[in-house]
């Protein structure tokens, strides 16, 4: 049979079917790299969206951190008012769960610098109340709750009520304090009276008379009585003193001799007053040391630099307002670290701090300057020391801003004093 003859292929149509297929594959793969970019695009998107949000979140956080902070420093002031009851509505003990089987307010009354503020900040562990070695640096009364379990195991809480002196002078303030000693000789379940071990008798005598007169009744009511700052006298001299007191021991449940620079028989107070207080559930939070504010105790550290730096009648003719008292926050940068990245290297931590400012009111314009002192060295070293306490208290840092103001009717009228904290009427 005859040969088929064989099909041959024309060269220029087979390039141009290899052209047209080359061109269809790089179309296919321009057409896939844009898909891969938009698929790109979309999570850059959506991951810049989850970032914003974060960022918004943290805005809120921060926000709202912010907002808890000036609500504590809110909370200074709506405290303020009702520090003057003795139990708070949110400390009403009906809603308080505690074992606090005994509790009970006791006054602590005594002469001017018996060492009874010494006392009361060594219960506490902190310097709460003023102290100085000058005689009547309290003022206005201070709560102190100190818990303590008997040795057969009771537990109680003492709230503790520091007093001003026991003294009567004409000026008006030292009216007031005189009468915030009588109304806690009234008010509370038991009263503890100090005496320095190196007092006169006649101090005692003159206190059993205002206790009596205080409680209105013909019935005399008991108090335990202590003698402070043991530590300064000899073996001798403090059994002598015993010896002249246990002539009133008809007046007294014990005689407890102290010293609270080198702790004796601190304990055995505190056994002598729990006994004595009334069945009663926790009258306060027992995380709580004091009733009082952090505006209280912040005035309170610049009076006691006041006593501390200057001397004759300047701190005993002057006094203290708190004008402003409010928490911020401050962006701190961490400290760098050598193995870490850049990144780590670049952040930084939001701290709070205290910012507080106070005006120090005096009578005469000599007393102004004399605060001040040279170029500002005075109103510097008060405002350092009284910042330093008041840190150490709160644990934050404290911006503090002190002014002088020469007011020569402050201490003249109970108006007046009532903007200092001295309400006669309470």
């Amino acid at each position: 049979m005859p040969k088929k003859p064989e099909s041959k292929t024309n060269p220029k149509h087979a390039k141009s079917a290899n052209n047209a297929e080359s061109k269809n594959q790089h179309a296919q793969k321009l057409e896939s790299k844009k898909a891969e970019s938009k698929k790109l695009d979309s999570k850059k998107k959506d991951f810049c969206k989850l970032d914003s949000r974060a960022e918004s979140k943290k805005m809120d956080s921060k926000k709202l951190e912010s907002k808890k902070l000036d609500s504590r420093a809110q909370d200074t002031t709506i405290k303020d008012s009702s520090t003057a009851k003795q139990t708070p509505a949110f400390n009403d003990p009906a809603i308080l769960p505690s074992s606090v089987q005994r509790a009970g307010f006791v006054g602590i009354l005594g002469r001017p610098n018996a060492g009874k503020s010494s006392l009361l900040n060594h219960l506490a562990g902190q310097n709460l109340a003023l102290i100085s070695h000058k005689a009547n640096a309290t003022r206005n009364k201070m709560h102190f709750i100190i818990p303590h379990t008997t040795r057969e195991g009771i537990d109680t809480q003492i709230i503790f009520v520091d007093t001003p002196g026991i003294h009567q002078r004409e000026k008006l303030l030292n009216q007031f304090m005189l009468e915030v000693a009588l109304k806690v000789m009234k008010d509370c379940d038991l009263c503890v009276f100090m005496a320095s071990v190196h007092d006169d008798l006649s101090h005692y005598e003159k206190f059993l008379a205002l206790y009596q007169n205080a409680l209105e009744s013909t019935a005399p009511r008991k108090h335990i009585l202590v003698l402070s700052k043991i530590d300064t006298a000899t073996h001798e001299e403090l059994l002598s003193t015993i010896d002249k007191y246990n002539k009133f021991s008809e007046h007294f449940y014990a005689l407890i001799p102290i010293s609270t620079k080198k702790p004796r028989n601190i304990n055995e107070l505190l056994e002598q007053i729990a006994k004595r207080l009334p069945e009663s559930s926790a009258l306060f939070d027992e995380d709580d040391i004091t009733t009082h504010t952090m505006r209280e105790i912040a005035k309170e550290m610049i009076r006691q630099s006041i006593f501390s730096n200057l001397s004759d009648e300047i701190p005993y003719e002057s006094d203290v307002i708190l004008t402003g008292f409010a928490y911020k926050l401050k962006r701190v940068p961490l400290a760098p670290m050598t193995f870490a990245s850049k990144s780590a290297r670049q952040r930084s931590i939001t701290k709070q701090i205290a910012h507080i400012s106070a005006n120090i009111y005096v009578l005469k314009n000599s007393q102004k300057k004399i605060i001040i002192g040279s170029e500002g060295a005075t109103l510097k070293r008060i405002g350092m020391q009284a910042r330093a306490s008041i840190e150490e208290i709160l644990g934050t840092q404290v911006f503090l801003c002190l002014s002088v103001i020469v007011d020569s009717k402050w201490v003249k009228n109970k108006k007046n004093l009532k903007n200092f904290g001295y309400n006669f009427e309470l």
